[in-house]
């Protein structure tokens, strides 16, 4: 005794319209929940205001032209330890090859690609123009490394420099 052949369900116009409308709805709902979550993890913007940035931008000039005559050799090392924690390590010596010392110096690290996972590091002084700090929590990868030095509340020096640590 043979089974019967079993006959395919016709394709209707209500079978389309099902696919159709679960197919796009797919589509449609993956694309809102991408939407969501770059959204989400959108870092924000570099400044706050454009125009004043602009405004700013000739004293910034300014600056770098009077930090370029101090001819100041500013060198820095950072290493980043298992635990997580990134030592900076700062030797500064001005255009006789003297010690600076008796400045406030301060770094940040910066990540490229979200601002949210920056941290700073407030470097003491350690002596003979030696300054030492760290920051907690420092993920691996490319990060940019500010360093900014002060006297009587004056910027004097700023120098930004690409690192990579692992």
């Amino acid at each position: 005794m043979s089974k019967p052949i079993a006959t395919p369900r016709p394709l209707t116009g209500r079978t389309v319209l099902v696919c159709l409308v679960a197919f796009f709805g797919t589509v449609i709902g993956v694309n809102m929940l991408m939407m969501k979550f770059a959204i989400d993890t959108l870092p924000g913007t570099e400044v706050d205001s454009a125009y004043r940035a602009s405004l700013a931008y000739r004293s910034e000039i300014s600056a770098a032209d009077e930090q370029s005559r101090r001819n100041w050799k500013v060198d820095a090392h950072v290493e980043r330890r298992a635990d997580g924690a990134a030592i900076v390590r700062l030797d500064a010596r001005d255009a006789n090859d003297k010690p600076l010392s008796g400045l406030k110096f301060s770094g940040r690290l910066e990540r490229p690609t979200d601002k949210r996972v920056d941290r700073a590091v407030e470097l003491a002084e350690s002596g003979n123009g030696s300054y030492r700090g760290s920051a907690p929590d420092v993920l691996p990868g490319q990060w940019d490394l500010v360093i900014e030095g002060e006297a009587r509340g004056e910027r004097l020096f700023l120098s930004r420099n690409r690192v990579i640590l692992n």
